[in-house]
């Protein structure tokens, strides 16, 4: 039996051919005047997707790199920090601004839920002395979203900063860096930008900047100093910014508010396809990065995640963390179109009957097609 592969995890995510190619052109000398052009336009590209003028820098790194860069430049040791936290990626600004010696205050919520700008006013009021908040846009574990524009505008009134961690939310989910007043966002390649995993992504305000200037960064690679004295003050990943180039000129000719549209529908008809099934959605405040459903009662979670895999050779992720075997994930992020979506929900009936729930072939599938005819996908 001939087995395709598709690929519905939230990162890495599919990389369209065209993008892949380029990464198969000459790798050039980095300090070459013709590579100086080529990453430029990527940079600037990079900008517009972050809707932002703000200083923008490309890493050789996985996004949690972004992360350490934000928390290492922006917080001496001893200096309070608020983290607000719902799921795994919450947990992670957690470990890392403790590692770079921080006084962390933990505002925690259980995997699913999320946190209001009332909730982040009223820690602030609590911890005035606190130098910034560390956010997450959609928390990739569960699918959850916050509303980043209305607690940055409580964070900036109280006059902190802010950073927010845009891995997997950034084009799928509206942002707006420079109206909403973000000082620091972080993002990797690997997920809405439709590239192989390996770059990473930080803008920085002129207010982190500036208090990056008062502090003493403990890494030697992510010290921001370095980046703003030359923007490649290490070996560049060559071919990577090759297809940054490619990938961020893609999204601007589709439109960001395009983009985000499209994800959009993808988000509402996966939601909609699994609830028509019988599941029960686990976010309390979904998003459009990935679906998040519950285990039904009396199946294997593990199971659904590997047959889809191995056998039909669809590719969703498991939970993480405390929710790992309780949860599964169906992304449909970055470049992925109806027909993927469909596609995991095909294979997620197959799967669930096998393991003796009850669906009907075509329950989910037939509700995202009409979805997605309606909304003119």
């Amino acid at each position: 039996m001939i087995k395709k592969n598709y690929l519905l995890a939230p990162g890495p995510t599919p990389v369209p051919i065209d993008i892949l190619l380029e990464g198969a052109k000459d790798t050039i000398h980095h300090r070459t005047p013709q590579f100086k052009k080529i990453f430029e336009e990527a940079v600037k590209g990079t900008k517009e997707v972050f809707r932002t003028e703000n200083e923008l820098f490309i890493l050789a790194s996985s996004g949690t790199g972004a992360m350490e860069m934000a928390v290492t430049n922006i917080v001496n040791p001893g200096e309070k920090v608020l983290v607000f936290s719902v799921g795994k990626f919450g947990e992670r600004w957690t470990e890392i601004a403790k590692v770079f010696g921080a006084n962390v205050v933990l505002v925690e919520r259980e995997y699913g839920d999320f946190y209001t700008p009332e909730m982040v006013e009223e820690a602030i009021e609590k911890n005035p002395d606190a130098v910034a908040v560390l956010t997450t846009l959609s928390e990739t574990s569960t699918g959850a979203v916050m509303d980043i524009e209305g607690i940055s505008r409580v964070v900036k009134a109280a006059g902190k900063l802010i950073a927010v961690d845009c891995i997997s939310g950034l084009v799928a989910e509206p942002l707006e860096t420079d109206k909403w007043g973000l000082d620091i966002v972080v993002s990797g390649s690997q997920k809405g930008f439709m590239l192989p995993p390996g770059l990473a992504y930080i803008s920085l305000s002129k207010a982190a900047i500036e208090k990056a200037q008062t502090t003493k960064s403990t890494s030697f690679y992510f010290n921001l100093k370095k980046y703003l004295k030359d923007p490649l003050p290490w070996t560049p990943a060559v071919n990577l910014i090759y297809q940054q180039r490619a990938a961020v000129d893609m999204l601007l000719k589709e439109g960001m508010e395009n983009v985000w549209a499209r994800h959009a529908v993808m988000g509402k008809a996966t939601r909609e396809a699994v609830k028509a099934m019988g599941l029960e959605l686990f976010s309390k405040r979904p998003g459009n990065v990935l679906t998040s459903v519950k285990v039904p009662e009396g199946v294997d979670g593990g199971k659904i995640v590997s047959i889809m895999r191995d056998e039909y050779g669809v590719t969703i992720a498991g939970g993480q963390g405390s929710m790992k075997g309780n949860i599964f994930r169906i992304a449909h992020l970055g470049y992925m179109s109806d027909f993927d979506v469909v596609t995991a929900l095909t294979a997620l009936e197959k799967v669930l009957r096998r393991l003796g729930y009850s669906v009907e072939f075509g329950t989910g599938t037939k509700v995202a097609m009409e979805i997605f005819e309606r909304e003119g996908v």
